[in-house]
């Protein structure tokens, strides 16, 4: 199991950083050795029956789903998935429970010290949308928003330490990879890119918010979300990295920030967190904050319209499954209708797959910069037998 490298890590005891590996283990032995298991029950049995009943193949990913629900290895696989991340979060509580308080007294130092980098602002009578509020996303319990004392970031901390042991290490020792992967690839393939502000949408913990630092420097680096126990961690968090990051509480639907404003608007696994209408309102203010000639660019798991009818039923599990309502939603959505309904010119479309630079090194990383994108193909997030990225977006 990943220890973080920053100075909120929780204090655990040797069961408890036992019980964790166990977890991230098992998590590794479903998306890997049950997953494979599963499709190999799929084409041995599963496409053949439907073949030979329907006299053709599945078109779409909710045909594969329905003529696999039945399965017994389906059944199975779906059980232990459920059952693995529930124990992701039951893993991290308890260290969590025993080390609040002094985990509110490091950050509450972090966040006063005299040289501290960044800021944070919170809003008294903040309004949380319900699509956040009453679901507990991923069965993370109580969800990123919920609060149960003054200045609580317990919610922060639970994220933080489950992605850890939800990740089983692909996601780097500071849980960035996708951060430091995409920006470093932007700054690589776009060299003339100079950013002066740079934007993180639904930034969470900012975990991959302090990637843009690092391959930008010199630009002056926000991240915006509505959960402030998460916003107050993420301040932390970055304070005790010392990496310079503004954080706000704020809806990306209403962003309280002036037109043209940054030269880059990102965010990494957050649109398909929100519904449809929700969607094109935080498009139409990326487009609206973003300078002519800035770029736009969203880390997400690839659409359905560009993956086969099983690998879609695949990535869609989640939204059946695992409290992700909107998530195969957003997956049936064109990214390059999204930003064109959001004003951007179609011809300034892009998208990439990115090697993961912790998992392949900076030498294919920097290849594929140099490459022509490789984007209609089914290899990438969890389908890949190595770490891929996708994520779409364009130029004003």
């Amino acid at each position: 199991m990943l220890e973080l490298k920053h100075d909120l890590r929780l204090a655990k005891t040797r069961d408890e950083k036992a019980r964790m590996n166990f977890v991230s283990g098992l998590r590794a032995h479903v998306l890997n050795d049950l997953a494979s298991g599963m499709r190999s029950v799929y084409d041995a049995k599963v496409e053949p029956q439907f073949r030979r009943e329907q006299k053709r193949v599945p078109k779409d990913g909710p045909e594969v789903h329905k003529a696999i629900k039945g399965n017994d290895y389906f059944k199975f696989y779906s059980t232990l998935r459920v059952t693995a991340q529930d124990m992701v979060w039951q893993s991290v509580i308890p260290p969590l429970e025993r080390n609040r308080p002094e985990l509110k007294q490091k950050a509450a130092k972090l966040a006063g010290k005299s040289k501290a980098r960044g800021t944070l602002r919170l809003q008294p009578n903040f309004e949380v949308p319900r699509y956040v509020s009453a679901i507990d996303v991923h069965l993370m319990a109580g969800n990123y928003d919920g609060e149960y004392e003054k200045d609580d970031l317990a919610a922060g901390s639970l994220y933080d330490n489950g992605l850890a042991v939800f990740s089983f290490g692909l996601m780097g020792q500071n849980l960035d990879d996708i951060g430091q992967s995409i920006a470093g690839f932007i700054r690589l393939k776009y060299p003339n890119l100079q950013p002066k502000k740079i934007l993180d949408l639904g930034c969470t913990i900012g975990h991959n918010t302090g990637s843009w630092k690092d391959h930008f420097p010199e630009a002056e680096v926000h991240g915006i979300d509505v959960a402030a126990p998460c916003l107050r961690y993420a301040h932390a968090r970055a304070e005790a990295q010392d990496r310079t990051v503004h954080f706000h509480q704020m809806n990306a639907e209403k962003l309280d920030f002036p037109d043209a404003s940054f030269d880059v608007v990102f965010s990494s696994m957050f649109l398909h967190e929100v519904p449809k209408k929700s969607i094109a309102k935080i498009m139409n203010e990326a487009y609206r904050v973003l300078k002519p000639g800035g770029l736009m660019l969203h880390m997400e798991l690839p659409p359905n319209s560009q993956l086969s009818a099983y690998d879609a039923f695949y990535l869609d599990w989640d939204s059946a499954y695992n409290n992700e309502p909107f998530y195969k939603p957003f997956r049936d959505l064109r990214p390059e209708d999204l930003c064109q309904k959001a004003g951007f010119d179609p011809k300034k479309y892009v998208q990439f797959v990115i090697p993961s630079v912790g998992w392949y090194g900076e030498k294919v990383w920097r290849e594929a910069a140099t490459r022509p994108p490789e984007v209609d193909s089914d290899k990438t997030g969890r389908l890949t037998d190595g770490i891929l990225w996708y994520c779409f977006g364009a130029w004003k």
